[in-house]
């Protein structure tokens, strides 16, 4: 393989990598994303709602490449092999520090005191509890219920016990459920990356977060350049480009069209299209064979 510059690749898992949605997948789809992540330059992050262990569950069965970090639960966890942090092989080891650094936002409360202050709240109903997390409570969500002002009234409960909380609403395409995850404020999917990318003391030009649903738009919408697969919701795409606009930062956000090795664009696909789009030096890592190479 040629030489190529580090390369942090941000990864949502369902609908994203994980081709568990409606649309069809690019038969070449993940056999490219596993050569180009194969190279020694790439960094490859999951970034996903799950916890760690449906994380590790989701790796084994779609035969995804194994991550060099995971951030889960939304953003409020990140995890890293124990071999990283110099504890010899094996298992993942949770990072303190961003839990320190996310915890001052629930003023001293806990998940359970959270859902204690919902608990009246009969439009939305508690996720299971492996869906949980110490710094996210998870819900579903009556698609009849009006959300701007349940919205508000969440908000308004939190504030009065002097939680600092982010809503975080988006849609299970596959069941069709509304779903809702309440976060510390200073925890999501971009603040964990920004962390990472500190802490990696990476060049955050060479990063990119690819997603497809509204838990992914803050990431999408920010300063780091983002891809949207081709399969994600219309709905998500609108909001992506109307948050990129309102910020003068189209440049930072690509929406998969297929086309690239003749794939649909969907799933994988689509991370690799948005990745030759922001870095056209990483597509040659992505060949699986000697003429697709350029010339």
């Amino acid at each position: 393989m040629s030489e190529l510059a580090p390369v942090l690749l941000c990864c949502d898992l369902d609908r994203t990598l994980i081709p568990n949605g409606r649309a069809e997948e690019s038969p070449d789809a993940r056999p490219r994303l596993a050569r180009f992540c194969a190279h020694p330059a790439v960094q490859l992050v999951f970034v996903s709602g799950r916890d760690l262990q449906l994380v590790l569950d989701g790796v084994d069965e779609w035969s995804l490449p194994q991550p060099d970090y995971i951030i889960g639960d939304v953003g409020t966890t990140i995890y890293a092999p124990r071999s990283q942090a110099g504890h010899g092989d094996g298992d993942w080891i949770h990072w303190p520090a961003w839990t320190d650094q996310i915890a001052p936002d629930w003023n001293g409360l806990t998940h359970d005191d959270v859902t204690d202050m919902f608990a009246d709240i009969s439009a939305i109903r508690p996720q299971e509890a492996a869906k949980q997390g110490a710094f996210k409570a998870s819900y579903y969500v009556d698609r009849q219920a009006n959300q701007e002002v349940l919205d508000a009234e969440l908000h308004g409960r939190l504030w009065r016990n002097g939680v600092d909380a982010r809503l975080v609403w988006s849609l299970d395409e596959a069941a069709d459920v509304l779903l809702l995850d309440v976060l510390p404020t200073s925890a999501s999917k971009l603040h964990a990356i920004e962390f990472l990318i500190h802490h990696l003391a990476f060049d955050e030009h060479r990063a990119m977060f690819a997603g497809d649903s509204g838990n992914d738009l803050h990431a999408l919408g920010s300063h780091i350049n983002g891809v949207l697969v081709a399969n994600a919701d219309p709905a998500v795409k609108a909001r992506a480009r109307e948050l990129v606009r309102a910020g003068a930062l189209e440049d930072t956000l690509y929406l998969a069209q297929g086309g690239l090795f003749g794939m649909n664009g969907n799933y994988a696909a689509g991370v690799l299209e948005g990745l030759v789009h922001f870095l056209p030096e990483t597509r040659e890592q992505m060949c699986l064979s000697p003429d697709e190479a350029p010339s």
